[in-house]
């Protein structure tokens, strides 16, 4: 209350209309410890209890009719893994999504489907949008494509957010994460339904810079696809280490936990700014830090006017005064990043 007098809180007014319709994840991602503090197993709200929710929203003078998210960790988890997390838990030797969607994982939308189209038909209710996470690849493995296009034809506001966080396959396993192919397949068919129903969407893929396993040439590897696929992020998630994580294990140790080999960990600044900036390589600012990253790599061929290159050359005249406007900057990461040699 008492910043009510500043105009309130920003921040509340994206969940302030929203519903938190269950808890805990089995995705297990490496750098997220939803696993250990809300648990693997699913614990659900019922449909009533939700529709009892929106119900009170509705005598809120504040809310316009639209329900901001349905949803928690991972939106479009609903129920147990499998029938053994009833009797034994969570498995301790392997995981549900990873490497590939496991045969005991039950992959089905129905339930989740069901309560959106509950809360749909409230009447007052406008729009029902879903912007919580939702695990693409579970998606995928559902055989019966009804929720996809229903998520697709009323849940969208516009924009899907979705989390590939990389494209090299490297990264992703130290991430656990699904293969590159599977976001691939997922936007196809997402962009399929969306120009068949007429609509304007997109999807705005999450990204990671600088996770424990990503070299200089992985981090290449994402902005040649971020080229090719005509997209640059507006916003970028540089790797940071947090408590009770996999990846923070990583981080400190330089090896991986699950096999106790040694790896590559990007830790200095040059390091991460060099990483994070190539994913956003056509940004003015950024120019000096990727130029110096691709001399650095070896990747000459990605400096020029090609359709292929990632930043024009030094001697394009439209660049001299960007390059005057940011030489301030640039001195200030001159030297090479450590361990060169195995980047």
């Amino acid at each position: 209350p008492i910043y009510e007098a500043m105009g309130g809180i920003p921040a509340i007014q994206e969940v302030k209309h929203s519903l938190v319709s269950e808890r805990g994840c089995f995705g297990a991602c490496s750098f997220c410890a939803l696993s250990f503090h809300q648990g693997k197993i699913i614990q659900a709200r019922s449909h009533q209890s939700l529709i009892d929710e929106t119900y009170e929203l509705l005598e809120d003078k504040s809310f316009k009719g639209n329900i901001h998210d349905v949803g928690g960790p991972t939106a479009n988890f609903r129920h147990m893994s499998c029938a053994k997390q009833l009797k034994e838990g969570a498995c301790k030797d392997k995981e549900c999504l990873y490497p590939t969607v496991c045969k005991n994982l039950k992959v089905d939308h129905k339930d989740y489907l069901e309560l959106l189209r509950k809360l749909r038909a409230v009447e007052g209710i406008k729009r029902v949008f879903v912007r919580s996470g939702l695990r693409y690849d579970y998606i995928m493995a559902d055989p019966d494509e009804t929720f996809l296009e229903e998520l697709i034809t009323h849940h969208v506001s516009g924009q899907l957010k979705i989390a590939p966080e990389h494209i090299d396959e490297t990264v992703l396993d130290f991430m656990m994460k699904p293969c590159g192919k599977s976001f691939d397949a997922f936007s196809k068919k997402f962009y399929k339904i969306t120009e068949r129903i007429g609509k304007e969407q997109y999807i705005v893929p999450y990204l990671m810079s600088s996770h424990p396993g990503s070299t200089l040439k992985s981090a290449i590897k994402l902005a040649e696809y971020l080229r090719d696929i005509k997209y640059q992020p507006e916003q970028v998630q540089d790797f940071y280490p947090t408590p009770g994580t996999m990846s923070t294990c990583m981080y400190y140790t330089e090896m991986d936990p699950r096999n106790m080999k040694p790896m590559f960990v990007p830790k200095t600044q040059i390091e991460k700014k060099m990483q994070r900036a190539l994913l956003q390589f056509s940004k003015p600012a950024n120019y000096e830090i990727v130029y110096e990253a691709l001399q650095i790599a070896d990747r000459p061929d990605l400096i020029g006017m090609g359709p292929k290159c990632l930043i024009k050359p030094k001697t394009d005249p439209a660049l001299k005064g960007k390059e005057r406007a940011h030489k301030g900057s640039a001195k200030k990461s001159t030297s090479a990043p450590r361990g060169k040699s195995r980047h």
